[in-house]
């Protein structure tokens, strides 16, 4: 039971060392796709080999059975890291949100908007903070919560105040 500890620690050590350094197995067989070969992947195989193994020895198994066990649970975790990997990898873009994004979205006034010219509001889009020359109906008090109704200009938008209820 000892060595499948050793293993599946020495699998946590690997995905360790990619959490920090980043992939090492990049570039090493270059056939291979990096998502489905990867640190990230080998250290998930890796680990649930080695506790895998331990899991079925310690639930009766004998060594040649709980091995058996350990690869396949090495290569169903191996799976997952590779199917997150992928995710995480492809899950990035590269758009800039623009004046058009912010249309429906909420935000804040920054310096008032008065009655017949610009302020500034910010709007949140997609963890992004955008700051906007805005035009209101009525004036507007700095602070304020608005709605971004329309888009002027790529710098200048058109809000009203959120309402408050009752």
């Amino acid at each position: 039971m000892a060595l499948f500890l050793v293993i599946g620690v020495v699998g946590l050590a690997v995905i360790a060392v990619s959490l920090v350094l980043g992939d090492l197995a990049e570039g090493v067989l270059p056939g291979l796709d990096a998502d489905w070969f990867s640190t990230e992947v080998l250290g998930a195989f890796v680990s649930a080999l080695g506790f895998g193994g331990a899991i079925a020895l310690q639930a009766g198994l004998a060594e040649g059975p709980a091995a058996l066990v350990g690869v396949a649970a090495g290569v169903v975790f191996g799976a997952g890291a590779a199917g997150l990997t992928r995710l995480v990898r492809g899950g990035a873009t590269d758009d800039v949100p623009a004046a058009d994004d912010v249309v429906g979205r909420e935000g804040r006034v920054l310096s008032a908007v008065p009655d017949a010219g610009f302020g500034a509001v910010e709007v949140w889009v997609g963890g992004h903070t955008l700051r906007f020359n805005a035009r209101a109906d009525l004036p507007l008090e700095s602070g304020t919560r608005v709605h971004v109704t329309g888009v002027l200009s790529p710098t200048a938008v058109t809000v009203s105040p959120l309402w408050a209820g009752p």
